[in-house]
């Protein structure tokens, strides 16, 4: 543990007025003899963007399915806006505000961009697709209006020119605008992004980043990000927790992160290097680039 580390706490001027949206309470979540999850705290308060990062397998999505209940941890709870979460099915963790993408597209890649936006507003809907289709009374009202919705998103993530096209024919970038498109459908007040620009270009992941902030900014809605990029995480993020073989190292701002010598370990592999290293200002570029950080300490006399 470091002086970095708040796990369970909230550092000072990030509270929201009504309390946190969201508490991970010392969730500890196994499969068999692995330990993915290994006490883990956090907490997310409204329109904050906070993020997890960390090696493969520190446990990031298994956090991510622990919150959207697709696993249900051994022990610990995870409370949304008071209520505990534990026990729900996670179409029920959906439709309490809580929507999330996944790391790998998933999409119906044969239906438009628009027919994948609406499915999205399934858990807002209070009358049967079956009503929509004929046409009845309210759920004609309501049908109209998760259309005008969608048209919305459409616009905001700037995919107009696809939207009457099977999304099979879209160019990646805008597939993963689409997943967040059909995420943002379901009016979530947290929204979780399972790594939204692994596989992009510079230019997609810019991009992404954009519609990023433009949700927290101009939408008000709280994120939880796990991403590899750290250039994007230390860019964007409020606050920050490292993961490492299911633990929490290390939560803060992106500076203090950046900092902290538990994650400089972390990342090169071997704390005693962190002494020959600590005047080096890290950056993001210097993290994701740690094996040649790691080399030229190795050559420092």
């Amino acid at each position: 543990m470091t002086g970095t580390q708040s796990t369970g706490t909230r550092s000072p001027g990030t509270q929201s007025p009504g309390g946190p949206l969201l508490v991970v309470d010392e969730i500890t979540l196994r499969f068999g003899g692995v330990t993915a999850i290994d006490r883990v705290s956090l907490e997310i308060g409204e329109g904050e963007l906070y993020a997890i990062i960390g090696p493969n397998g520190a446990g990031k999505t298994s956090i991510f399915n622990s919150i959207s209940q697709v696993y249900e941890p051994q022990s610990g709870d995870i409370r949304w806006k008071g209520e505990s979460l534990r026990g729900l099915r996670p179409d029920k963790v959906a439709a309490r505000g809580i929507a999330r993408t996944f790391q790998n597209i998933e999409l119906f890649p044969h239906m438009t961009v628009i027919e994948n936006l609406l499915l999205g507003r399934h858990v807002r809907m209070k009358r049967s697709f079956l009503a929509g289709s004929l046409w009845l009374g309210r759920a004609r009202a309501e049908e109209m209006e998760n259309r005008r919705r969608v048209e919305d998103i459409i616009d905001f993530l700037e995919i107009e020119r696809w939207r009457k096209h099977p999304v099979a024919l879209l160019p990646y970038g805008f597939q993963k605008r689409v997943e967040l498109g059909r995420a943002l459908a379901m009016e979530p007040e947290l929204l979780l992004l399972d790594e939204p620009v692994a596989g992009m270009n510079l230019e997609e992941t810019e991009d992404m980043a954009r519609f990023i902030l433009d949700i927290r900014e101009e939408l008000g809605i709280a994120l939880l990000l796990v991403e590899h990029d750290m250039g994007l995480v230390m860019d964007i993020a409020d606050r920050v927790m490292v993961l490492d073989f299911g633990r929490t190292i290390a939560e803060g701002t992106p500076d203090e992160i950046q900092r902290d010598p538990a994650v400089i370990a972390a990342y090169l592999g071997d704390e005693a290097t962190f002494s020959k290293v600590t005047d080096i200002e890290l950056d993001a570029a210097d993290i994701a680039m740690v094996d040649s950080i790691e080399t030229e300490s190795q050559s420092t006399p």
